[in-house]
Order: C-alpha cells, then structure tokens, then sequence
C-alpha cells in the first residue's frame, strides 16, 4: 500500500515538472496563432502572424544571419574540436595532459563574462590592425570559442569509451594514418561527431549574451532581434517568431536523439550477430 502510495506520488511529481517545464512554452505557441495582436486574450485561429512575419525583411534578414552565423561556426567548431578531442586522448598520459582542464573553463564561463572579453578584444585587434570589425565575421570567431570545448569533450568522451586494443590492431595492420582515419576513426568517431554538431548548432541558434556582445549594425540574429522588439510587449509577431526557434530546436534535438539511438541500437546488433 505504501509502495503504491509511494508510485503515484512520483507519478504526480513527474507531471507536476513536466507542466512546470513546458507550460511557458505551450502558452507561447498558443498566442502565436492568436487572431488578435493581444497575449492576454485568444479571440481566435490564425496564421496571419506567420504570414507577417515572413514578409518583414527584418526578420528575414535576423534569420538569414541565424542561419549561416550557426552553419559556418559549427562546421568550423566540429573539425577543431575533432582534432582537439583526438589531441587529447592521444596524449593523456603525457606531460601535457594538464591542457586538457583548460578546455572546462570556456564552458563554466559565465556568458556576460566571455561576451564582454571577446568584444574587448576584437576592439582592441581592430584599433591596431583595422581587421575584425563587429559584424558576422567576429560572431563566427566568438561562437566557435564557445563551441570548440563542447564538441572536444564529446569526441574524446567516444574515444575513452573505446577499447584501446583496437588502436594497436590498426598498428598490427599496418595501416597508415590516412587508412586508420578513413576506415577506423571516422566510423567509430560517427555519432559523437553528429551529436557534437547538432549541439554546437543549437548552442549558436540560441545564443544572444555573446552574439549581443561581438554583433555589428548589420548582423542581427533573431534572438538579438527577439530582444529588442519585446521592449515595445510581447505580440504575437514575437511569440511566432519563438515558435518557429523552439520548433527547431525540437527537431535538432530529435535528430540527435534518433542518431544516439540508432548508434546504440548499431552496437547492440553487432553485439547480439557476435554472440
């Protein structure tokens, strides 16, 4: 009896948090399709917010910066942090293994903090050199330094999880380090690479502290752009705009979902055909 009490309380607390989680979420992409520009009473059904929002160039301008800022900084973060992560996992034993904590500190760093450093920065190069002016080009840099340590802890969380008797069988082969890439590393490296791009991707989609810092007049994303429209109120312009990011997101987090289950899902096959 007391079990069973003790089971649907749990059960009680799990939809309790649930509600309390996405709750604010669900109320933003219900006034998304709000008749009215009000996000206090839902008169009725409509798309014209959508419509509206796909027809104002600054939007889509906001959006086309969101988009190539978050493709061109994780494409660049996943090979960096890919060769960082084999970096350290090669030499861990070694003298400097040491780097290896340097790497935590980008990512307990507070936002406000590593926004302010790299737009001192980028000032600072461009006053002496005139390169690195506040625009698309230094949001790219900024967010890959935020990146890079996410997607190096992941590859090299992979390569620790694997076996090392398989990197001495690649030697007993007599593979060169282009054969060991192509037809070992690669393959096994697959799902944490995946994973570590869709996360670095959400990270930049997301991110405004440090775009907000490192943006020029002519780069806003759609966070930035989120911010200074709700100084005028939240409308339903806004709350679309916020339905269609946490859509993305949802769908971002689905594929790695589905990427993580279908490595799984690999290895317990392989492991059930070898048994």
């Amino acid at each position: 009896m007391r079990r069973g009490g003790l089971e649907y309380a749990l059960r009680a607390f799990w939809i309790v948090l649930l509600v309390f989680l996405y709750a604010p979420l669900a109320v933003v992409v219900f006034f998304s399709f709000n008749s009215i520009n009000s996000s206090a009473r839902f008169a009725g059904f409509s798309l014209q917010w959508y419509e509206r929002l796909f027809r104002n160039e600054a939007i889509v301008s906001a959006l086309t910066n969101t988009v190539v800022l978050a493709l061109v900084s994780t494409l660049i973060a996943v090979l960096i942090g890919g060769l960082l992560g084999y970096g350290f996992y090669r030499y861990r034993l070694g003298r400097l293994s040491w780097l290896i904590w340097l790497i935590y500190l980008p990512v307990i760093m507070p936002d406000i903090v590593f926004g302010i450093a790299e737009m001192t920065f980028f000032v600072a190069i461009n006053e002496r050199l005139g390169i690195l002016s506040p625009g698309l080009g230094t949001m790219v840099i900024a967010h890959v330094t935020f990146q890079v340590p996410f997607v190096a802890l992941l590859v090299n969380a992979r390569l620790l999880s694997l076996d090392p008797q398989l990197f001495e069988a690649c030697h007993d082969l007599y593979a060169g380090p282009w054969q060991r890439a192509r037809f070992f590393l690669l393959p096994v490296l697959r799902p944490a690479i995946l994973s570590s791009f869709l996360l670095a991707l959400t990270l930049s989609i997301d991110d405004f502290v440090i775009s907000f810092f490192t943006a020029g007049p002519q780069s806003t994303t759609l966070p930035i752009y989120i911010w200074s429209a709700i100084k005028k109120g939240v409308t339903p312009e806004v709350n679309a705009i916020a339905t269609l990011m946490i859509g993305s997101v949802f769908v971002v987090a689905l594929f790695s979902l589905l990427a993580q289950h279908g490595a799984s899902g690999g290895k317990q096959s392989k492991g059930g055909t070898k048994a």
